[in-house]
């Protein structure tokens, strides 16, 4: 499963992506606890394009699934997470920042690539987990049976 989007920087393009990966989620037959934890690092991700993207009207989404894991690229014409943001005590952000953090707890792999003059690309990498009727399991076994 692929897809791609290129999606206006508006805060009502963050529900379509929700609605379109998660629908492909749950029809390859992901379990629920692991589509939520997709969305809302998805949701992170794009809401950072979406407030913080500093040139271009568009944002662009991609994904695909490969090897139980599913892979999303959000790829804005912004400068990056700012290294300046000033933190409390705690080393909380004071005021934002925390998108960031909320992904890297949800997925197994963030990485960000940020530079001013090709903007901003987010990589979320979730191994992902299956209910026991999946599409994806009914798959295999076919497969598994056809080239025994």
């Amino acid at each position: 499963m692929k897809f791609s989007l290129a999606l206006p920087r508006e805060k009502l393009s963050i529900p379509v992506i929700r609605r379109v990966v998660g629908d492909a989620l749950r029809g390859l037959g992901v379990t629920e606890d692991c589509v939520a934890d997709v969305l809302v690092a998805a949701s992170e991700a794009c809401t950072n394009a979406v407030q913080h993207a500093r040139g271009g009207a568009e944002f662009e989404v991609s994904g695909w699934v490969d090897g139980g894991t599913c892979v999303l690229r959000i790829e804005d014409w912004g400068c990056g997470p700012r290294p300046s943001e000033k933190q409390d005590e705690s080393g909380d952000l004071v005021e934002s920042g925390r998108g960031i953090r909320i992904m890297r707890a949800l997925v197994d792999d963030l990485s960000i690539d940020a530079a001013p003059d090709r903007g901003t690309v987010v990589h979320l990498r979730k191994r992902l987990t299956w209910q026991d009727g999946a599409l994806v399991r009914r798959l295999e076994r076919q497969l598994a049976r056809s080239a025994g």
